[in-house]
């Protein structure tokens, strides 16, 4: 086995896409900022307890696990920052008030997320805690996709969803933890067969409800279809003007909206809306969102949340062939004053230059240079090369 090859879905970041990424990151964070986010940085390693508490299974299986040399105690390198950030707000700031929270660093999973996704996502976020209405869920989806925005990707869906929907079916059906463990996977697999045997036993009003979910999928119209064929409880009223009031947010933007009262994803951590965004030709979600206003109880104070994360790997990589780059090749000479003072104040301005060292004159073209500095009329001066 060659020693230099590295595990499976764990890749090296090459010169090009690592420029895209780390341009994105700041050009984001520089976003977030201008919007009252606050940037946090966690830890990498915590003790598992901590890491994955209110969690869930899910989290817990990507979670990688090892043992603390110095105390014993088993550690966990974090598979999403969101836990962490929610730790960061219930313990270490504890504001009473509206606290806006955002992030960029690398999590660790121990298998991939997806097809063809790596298991080292970079992971960038912004959250909203210790508000519970839905303008918070508002801003939080204007923001993501502003920073999508600045990514140059075209076409942007947003799929919206509201698991409020189906937890109040299920619990108002008096199903037990079994049965609605079987909803769960039958609803977001939109598995009609399944769910119809599944509600056979329940209440014919909320099985016909249930298995009406799958079906409840496609534009604004959706939401009259289930204000329709759902029953009328508060719970549900209260979702579904919720999604209206998303609807007409986001109407005026360039952003195609697909409602899907189907959509589960992390029944177990999120508490309403529930959203994700896709581009055409891309197979997977470039953003993840929703609301989660039961994560901070498991600290003991419990605030409302909502937010979004994202992936710059995996976006940075959409970037199509990269741009020729652009470069000063500078002579070297140490000693000339002048040329000194001129590479600084190239470089003061953001230029890039990069000083030909000597004995690799034959590889200078590997340096990527489009200009070089040369001497004319005892004037340093810029050139294309």
């Amino acid at each position: 086995m060659r020693k230099w090859l590295l595990p499976e879905y764990i890749e090296d970041i090459l010169p090009e896409p690592a420029r895209r990424m780390e341009a994105l990151r700041r050009v984001m964070l520089d976003l977030f900022a201008t919007h009252g986010y606050q940037l946090v940085v966690p830890p990498m390693l915590e003790y598992v307890e901590s890491l994955l508490t209110g969690t869930g299974h899910d989290l817990d299986l990507r979670t990688f696990k090892l043992v603390d040399q110095l105390s014993g105690r088993m550690l966990g390198l974090r598979a999403d920052m969101t836990p962490q950030v929610a730790r960061i707000d219930a313990h270490l700031m504890n504001r009473k008030g509206v606290n806006r929270l955002c992030y960029a660093g690398s999590v660790l999973h121990t298998l991939p997320a997806g097809l063809n996704r790596t298991r080292e996502p970079l992971q960038i976020g912004a959250e909203i805690y210790g508000h519970a209405g839905i303008e918070s869920d508002l801003e939080v989806q204007h923001l993501m996709l502003d920073a999508l925005r600045v990514t140059g990707i075209a076409k942007l869906q947003i799929d919206v969803g509201h698991v409020a929907v189906f937890r109040t079916l299920v619990a108002k059906s008096g199903a037990g933890a079994d049965v609605e463990s079987d909803l769960f996977r039958a609803v977001q697999a939109k598995d009609v067969p399944a769910l119809g045997r599944l509600v056979r036993k329940l209440d014919a009003t909320l099985g016909g409800a249930l298995q009406a979910l799958p079906e409840l999928t496609g534009g604004v119209d959706v939401l009259t279809r289930a204000k329709q064929v759902l029953p009328d409880y508060p719970e549900i009223r209260q979702a579904l003007a919720q999604l209206r009031s998303i609807a007409t947010s986001l109407q005026e933007t360039s952003v195609e909206i697909c409602f899907d009262l189907g959509e589960l994803r992390g029944l177990h951590y999120h508490s309403g809306v529930v959203f994700a965004v896709y581009a055409e030709g891309w197979a997977n979600a470039l953003a993840l969102g929703g609301r989660y206003d039961q994560v901070g109880s498991a600290f003991g104070r419990a605030r409302p949340a909502t937010g979004f994360t994202m992936d710059l790997r995996e976006i940075a990589n959409m970037g199509g062939t990269a741009e020729p780059r652009d470069a000063v090749l500078a002579p070297y000479l140490p000693r000339d004053a002048a040329l000194q003072r001129r590479i600084a104040v190239l470089r003061k301005a953001s230029d890039i230059v990069i000083v030909d060292l000597p004995g690799h004159e034959k590889s200078r073209d590997e340096l990527g240079c489009n200009r070089k500095l040369v001497l004319r009329n005892g004037k340093w001066v810029v050139e294309k090369v």
